[in-house]
């Protein structure tokens, strides 16, 4: 990658969308990077980000628009020319505020500045943005010619088709386009407030005293959902009186309902967010171990629990998958949330969507195993308590009811929750359009005594 200054908000957001491709960078690490380098006003710095994320998330489309403007095969544009390209197109028909001079010229000069192009590959790029203006301003972009409901959702939201064949069979078609819409959107800064050093409604004005748009979840008290600004940048997030967290995440903590003086363990904790949620509860007694395989994501986690204040945490470099006879039947309550797909976060990290679904294929036994090995850790009469942010069935609620039909000393533990609802075999699937959530899983059972 350049080392060149970066200056402006689509410089920033290229050299973003460059990292991702040439460095396998996320989009998240990647964007806050270069608007470190490039100290943009707020309104620059939210242009790159838009451009960043809506780009990623409209890659299908953007390529199938390519096609249509460009005599040139996509697998012959330089990669570099062919980020600018999609990017471009972003501005021309997916965006309109932006005026099409404007988009076409700066995205020339992208690829005329960084991308290594000769003069035939600058004056392609200027003649596939051209047409693409024209067709815009004269409303006769072409029509997106899809054989059926699930194969057009795929392209108009840029999902896999594989993804939205899979959700539609298991959710119908309404919902599947409904959650293709969601991880489109812009989603809110989901903040938890830390009750042990302030009061949600006082950790509300000092968010809007600061500048942001600040909505309390509707099923959350202590949940405000921010726009407008980075909440984990003011002084409130660096004091500990809020932490970044989703609703989601923080309910896999309230459904595990540890209590002060309990012995917990959080199986695979990174980032630490229900490890904090659940030891906040216990308000500062008893303990929760937080385990990772990773030293550089438990160090992150000490952090955190020093920045809000909380005490009962300690961390243990520890696979989940492989057996701590020290641990077994010791725990109060054991959650895990387990690798997994991830796709139930896609609004947040819209990459995720372009996984190989190859990879995907060995998670649920992964899972499986994870559960099977943490389950020794609960006492009799213990809580265990199962997640994962992702909505596929196969990696939640198929590896629960095989794991509680090959353990009869567990069972389902039926709870409520006004987000949800009561739940009287334990499980629930959060989804972005339904809850206002990530999408997400969670199981509670419990050892019989």
């Amino acid at each position: 990658m350049t080392d060149k200054r970066v200056c402006t908000p689509r410089e920033a957001a290229a050299f973003a969308l460059f990292a991702m491709a040439e460095d396998g960078a996320w989009s998240d690490g990647a964007l806050h990077e270069q608007l470190a380098r490039a100290g943009l006003s707020g309104r620059d710095a939210a242009l790159a980000a838009r451009l960043v994320y809506g780009t990623v998330q409209n890659e299908l489309l953007l390529d199938w628009y390519l096609r249509q403007f460009s005599s040139v095969r996509l697998k012959k544009i330089a990669p570099r020319v062919r980020i600018c390209l999609r990017m471009g197109l972003y501005q021309l028909i997916l965006m309109d505020k932006i005026p099409a001079h404007a988009a076409v010229d700066e995205t020339v000069g992208l690829v005329r500045r960084h991308c290594r192009a000769n003069a035939r590959a600058v004056s392609f790029a200027n003649a596939v943005l051209r047409h693409a203006a024209d067709a815009v301003q004269q409303n006769a972009l072409p029509a997106l010619d899809c054989p059926d409901k699930e194969s057009y959702y795929a392209l108009r939201y840029s999902h896999p088709e594989w993804l939205v064949r899979l959700w539609s069979g298991q959710f119908g078609l309404k919902t599947a386009e409904a959650l293709c819409r969601a991880d489109n959107a812009d989603a809110p800064i989901s903040v938890r407030v830390n009750t042990m050093k302030t009061t949600p409604a006082a950790a509300q004005r000092e968010l809007e005293d600061a500048g942001l748009t600040v909505t309390p979840h509707r099923a959350f008290p202590d949940i405000l959902l921010c726009s407008g600004g980075d909440a984990a940048a003011l002084p409130a997030f660096a004091a500990g009186r809020i932490t970044v967290q989703d609703a989601a995440s923080a309910l896999a903590a309230a459904v595990a309902a540890p209590r002060p003086g309990d012995t917990v363990l959080d199986c695979c904790a990174a980032p630490g967010g229900k490890s904090f949620a659940m030891a906040g509860r216990m308000q500062g007694e008893g303990s929760v171990t937080a385990c990772d395989i990773y030293e550089h994501k438990l160090r992150r986690i000490e952090e955190g629990a020093a920045r809000l204040g909380l005490p009962n945490i300690r961390t243990a470099l520890q696979d989940a998958s492989v057996p701590r006879d020290e641990w077994k039947g010791a725990a109060d309550v054991v959650l895990c949330d387990v690798p997994c797909s991830g796709l139930g976060i896609i609004r947040k990290k819209p990459e995720i969507r372009y996984k190989d679904p190859a990879e995907l294929e060995n998670l649920p036994a992964l899972q499986a195993k994870i559960l099977q090995n943490c389950a020794q850790y609960v006492r009799p009469g213990g809580t265990l308590v199962y997640s994962t942010c992702t909505i596929l069935q196969r990696e939640n609620e198929d590896v629960v009811r095989a794991f509680l039909a090959e353990n009869p000393s567990f069972a389902a533990a039926p709870w409520e929750h006004p987000v949800c609802g009561a739940r009287a075999d334990g499980m629930v699937t959060l989804l972005p359009p339904v809850h206002d959530t990530d999408g997400f899983f969670i199981a509670k059972m419990q050892r019989k005594g």
